[in-house]
């Protein structure tokens, strides 16, 4: 009975591990859109300054545009005042060179501030240049170990498979048919449960001290009076010597 309680035992845990490499495997379209979702919010967060610079420098022309234009404007309405006929010309000219001298005051000030965020853009650009630099590659290096992970969850996957198969058609009938009935009525799959400070460590109910006992021993197959679940003491021999 020892040996097909270490096969049960040895069958749980393959399982278990199965059960883990599946839902890897089955999620693994979702792992790699995560990584590569992660390495697009950097490479958004980067554009979005860079279009700031842009943005910061094309309103920068605008402004300039718009001081030359007005210093054209600014030469007219200075060459009228010189030539002025008479009081109302005067005035009319004065008024528009103060207006156009305000104008181009205000636009320049609208420079200097727009020439002071791009200084601070540039100064963050700077900071994450590494991180600009090597993105690419950082992103290609994540997915390509990703790929090897997955690779790896495949062939245990696979190997795990084979090893199961192998132990389980070593068990007797009554016993692989009471494990998979087990094992598929309980959600996380457990059929066999580990002792764990005297209760089941799959419902957590304390066993009770002659059933503890003849966990310990190993000598025949123990179920757990709450769950039904096969029960094994991990260290069974050691308790056994003493």
């Amino acid at each position: 009975m020892k040996a097909e309680l270490d096969k049960l035992i040895e069958l749980q845990k393959t399982d278990t591990n199965l059960r883990r490499l599946k839902r890897a495997l089955e999620t693994a379209d979702e792992r790699r859109a995560a990584i590569e979702q992660e390495f697009e919010q950097h490479a958004f967060s980067i554009r979005e300054i860079q279009a700031r610079r842009e943005e910061l420098n094309s309103t920068r022309s605008g402004l300039e545009a718009q001081i030359a234009e007005n210093k054209t404007y600014l030469e007219r309405a200075e060459r009228n005042l010189k030539h002025a006929q008479n009081q109302k010309e005067y005035e009319t000219a004065m008024r528009e060179i103060d207006a156009l001298q305000k104008q181009i005051t205000a636009f320049e000030t609208q420079i200097v501030e727009s020439m002071e965020q791009v200084e601070g853009v540039e100064k963050e650009l700077e900071d994450r240049a590494d991180e600009i630099s090597t993105l690419d590659s950082k992103r290609e290096a994540a997915l390509a170990e990703f790929d090897k992970q997955l690779a790896a969850e495949k062939s245990e996957f696979k190997s795990e498979t084979a090893a199961r198969e192998k132990v389980f058609v070593t068990l007797p009938d009554r016993l692989a048919a009471a494990y998979n009935r087990l094992a598929q009525r309980s959600r996380d799959g457990i059929a066999v449960a580990e002792v764990v400070n005297g209760a089941c460590s799959a419902c957590n109910m304390s066993l009770r001290p002659q059933i503890m006992l003849e966990v310990k021993k190993g000598q025949e197959i123990i179920l757990c009076e709450n769950c039904s679940r096969i029960l094994y003491f991990q260290n069974r021999e050691a308790e056994a010597s003493a």
